[in-house]
């Protein structure tokens, strides 16, 4: 029988169907994350090895798999992998693209919501000293009617978040590699800018870019100095886009007001001093955390990895082979 090996529990409906097609499976069962000893001893003798984002698969790994012919990886992105040279070994590397595109929109436009109006902040203080009663200047924020929302990668996040922020009557700019068609963005209420008129016009700036060598800190102090000073940042997309001591400094300096971040450049570190400030929201990677997203990406990932063993095509193959 084939082996298929996970290095992390899948939602439900991922281990209903590899039951379902009756296929020999084995589970990560334990505490936190996998090591990288564990990984290595449980890949040796399988065809498919299906990780989360959190498993690294580097060279070591894969050439402790000598029969590994796809590694199917659980999330949009395929950073922790070494897809060339997976590619090298004639192993498929593929993702669950799309599926995370609402979920992921909906955390983004709840974090610019909850960082315009304090709301964070607001709940920290019910949860300790509580406050004196109502007064006409206590606590205020933002509404986010007429203010300008700058998106940086207007792929399919980018462009559903455009969609739903558009009804809160928000400007919305944007710049990647190559501008959307002019009707999609009429259809988005959208306006392509450079990048950094971009980053000096946003009241909220949000990142939706993947990560690439061109995109590795994509902001530092320079793009910070840069921002209003009364700008919020947003980032629900690959944490090493930010260089996070040079944000903690330009929040120091009030060089902008606030920002959310969803994921780290140092992940699952924060780094230090983030934490201290009142003006920033941290949640943990939950980008796409919901149940029916994640019930879409155990599909796409057991589908894939029955489609293999059964000499099927399988979808979504990043690394480029046939």
């Amino acid at each position: 029988m084939s082996r298929i090996y996970l290095s992390a529990k899948l939602p439900e409906l991922g281990t209903k169907l590899l039951k379902e097609a009756a296929l020999e499976y084995k589970v990560y069962e334990g505490d936190g994350l996998i090591s990288k000893e564990e990984l290595i001893e449980n890949v040796a003798d399988c065809e498919v090895l299906i990780c989360p984002l959190s498993t690294q698969v580097d060279r070591d790994v894969i050439d402790a798999a000598p029969k590994l012919k796809l590694i199917a990886n659980f999330g949009a992105g395929f950073n922790n992998i070494d897809s060339a040279y997976a590619k090298d070994r004639k192993i498929y590397v593929t993702n669950t693209p799309i599926v995370s595109t609402n979920a992921t929109a909906e955390l983004t436009a709840g974090l610019i919501i909850a960082l315009s109006r304090r709301i964070v902040e607001g709940d920290h203080l019910m949860h300790g000293k509580g406050f004196d009663g109502w007064a006409p200047l206590f606590f205020l924020g933002h509404e986010l009617k007429d203010k300008t929302l700058g998106i940086i990668g207007m792929g399919k996040i980018g462009q559903a978040l455009a969609q739903m922020m558009n009804a809160f009557g928000m400007k919305i700019i944007y710049n990647q590699r190559h501008p959307l068609t002019s009707e999609l963005e009429e259809k988005l209420q959208a306006t392509y800018y450079s990048q950094a008129e971009v980053i000096q016009q946003a009241d909220i700036l949000t990142l939706h870019a993947p990560l690439t060598e061109d995109t590795h800190h994509l902001l530092t102090s320079d793009a910070f100095k840069q921002m209003k000073n009364s700008a919020l940042l947003i980032n629900a997309a690959r944490g090493p886009l930010i260089n996070e001591s040079d944000l903690l400094q330009a929040l120091k300096d009030q060089q902008l007001a606030g920002a959310a971040l969803d994921v780290y450049e140092f992940e699952p570190k924060v780094t230090e001093g983030l934490k201290e400030l009142p003006n920033v929201i941290l949640t943990p990677h939950i980008g796409n955390a919901s149940v029916e997203a994640r019930d879409q990406m155990a599909a796409i990932v057991v589908k894939n990895a029955i489609a293999l063993i059964n000499q099927q095509p399988i979808k979504y193959i990043v690394n480029g082979l046939d």
